[in-house]
């Protein structure tokens, strides 16, 4: 059986990307048998809009990273899940400071992987997603 690839992340072996470094993201705790994750983000002073707020597009990046660690937790060593489809809800303001998040795939065809994911400040859900992406070979 091939390595994990959530192990391989998880290990070191393979690097978090740029894109994960730069939202700040922290693996709380994963659940390999459920498909889905716990994380922590750093909302930054560099993510607020105009009026001091963490930024939509940085909440949603956030969504999908979280989606996407999900479906780390079911995929091998040389495969890869490109997202096909983001849908993001607001509920509330993000202050900036540290979010929770949490992703998982709730759904798992042969190619197919239906996912959602939410933020969380101060005990609130300020985000929700859902997505679909497709389990590649890389």
């Amino acid at each position: 059986m091939s390595e994990s690839f959530f192990d391989a992340i998880n290990s070191g072996k393979i690097t978090a990307p740029p894109c994960a470094k730069t939202l700040g993201i922290e693996i709380k705790s994963y659940d390999l048998a459920a498909y889905s994750v716990e994380l922590e983000f750093e909302g930054r002073p560099e993510f607020a809009n105009p009026i001091g707020i963490v930024q939509g597009g940085f909440l949603s990046a956030m969504l999908d990273d979280a989606m996407g660690l999900a479906c780390a937790t079911l995929m091998k060593v040389g495969e890869f899940s490109p997202t096909l489809a983001l849908n993001v809800q607001f509920h509330r303001p993000a202050k900036i400071g540290k979010l929770e998040g949490g992703g998982r795939v709730i759904y798992r065809g042969k190619d197919i992987l239906q996912m959602s994911a939410e933020l969380r400040q101060d005990g609130k859900v300020v985000a929700t997603a859902t997505g679909t992406a497709m389990l590649r070979k890389i």
